[in-house]
C-alpha cells in the first residue's frame, strides 16, 4: 500500500532533495496548463511502469511520488506500480490543486484553459441525467433508466473512489492533447 504526504511535506522534499521523482498522472491538456515544476507528466492511461524504468524516470528501488488534480488518479496509479515491484512509492494527498493553493512555484502554460476532468465527468453526468429526463417525458418513460444508470455510476464511484466516465473521458482527444 502507497504512502501517503501532504503537499507540504512534498514542498519540504523537493527542496531538500535534489532528485526526487515527481510523477504528474493527469491527463496532458490539464498538465500543459498548470504543474508543478519538479514533476514529469505520464497520464495514468498510458502509464507503462517497465517504461518509468526503461526512460530513467525511476528505478523500481527509488522512491517515486505521484501526484495529480486531487489524489484519485495517483491512487490508481500507484496501484499499477505498485503490482509492477515498485517498492516505494508515495501518493501526495490533495494534489496539484492544493499545491497551487497554497501558493507554491508552478509552471503555467501559455494555451487556452482546460476544464479538469472532474468538472468534465459532472458535466457528462448532469447532461445525461438531463438528458433522460426529457427523454422520459417527451418520447417514452424508459428513457428514465438512462437518469438511474447515471445516478447508480455516481454512487459507485463515490462508494469506490473509482470513475468509469473519468477513465474514459480521459482517453477523449482534447484530453490528449498537450
Amino acid at each position: 500500500m502507497a504512502d501517503r504526504l501532504t503537499i507540504a511535506g512534498l514542498r519540504a522534499r523537493l527542496s531538500a532533495l535534489p532528485d526526487v521523482v515527481l510523477i504528474d498522472v493527469r491527463t496532458p491538456a490539464e498538465f500543459a496548463e498548470v504543474h508543478i515544476p519538479q514533476a514529469v507528466s505520464r497520464p495514468l492511461q498510458g502509464l507503462d511502469p517497465a517504461a518509468l524504468v526503461a526512460a530513467g524516470i525511476a528505478r523500481k528501488d527509488q522512491r517515486v511520488h505521484l501526484i495529480c488534480r486531487t489524489q484519485n488518479r495517483s491512487k490508481l496509479a500507484a496501484d499499477a506500480l505498485e503490482k509492477a515491484g515498485f517498492q516505494d512509492v508515495v501518493v501526495v494527498e490533495g494534489g496539484t490543486s492544493e499545491w497551487e493553493a497554497a501558493g507554491y512555484p508552478v509552471t503555467r502554460g501559455s494555451g487556452r484553459a482546460v476544464i479538469s476532468l472532474e468538472r468534465q465527468v459532472r458535466i457528462g453526468a448532469g447532461s445525461l441525467v438531463v438528458l433522460g429526463v426529457l427523454l422520459a417525458w417527451l418520447v417514452a418513460p424508459p428513457f428514465i433508466l438512462l437518469s438511474g444508470f447515471v445516478g447508480a455510476g455516481l454512487v459507485f464511484a463515490g462508494i469506490t473512489d473509482f470513475c468509469g466516465m473519468g477513465l474514459l473521458l480521459a482517453r477523449a482527444p482534447w484530453n490528449r492533447r498537450a
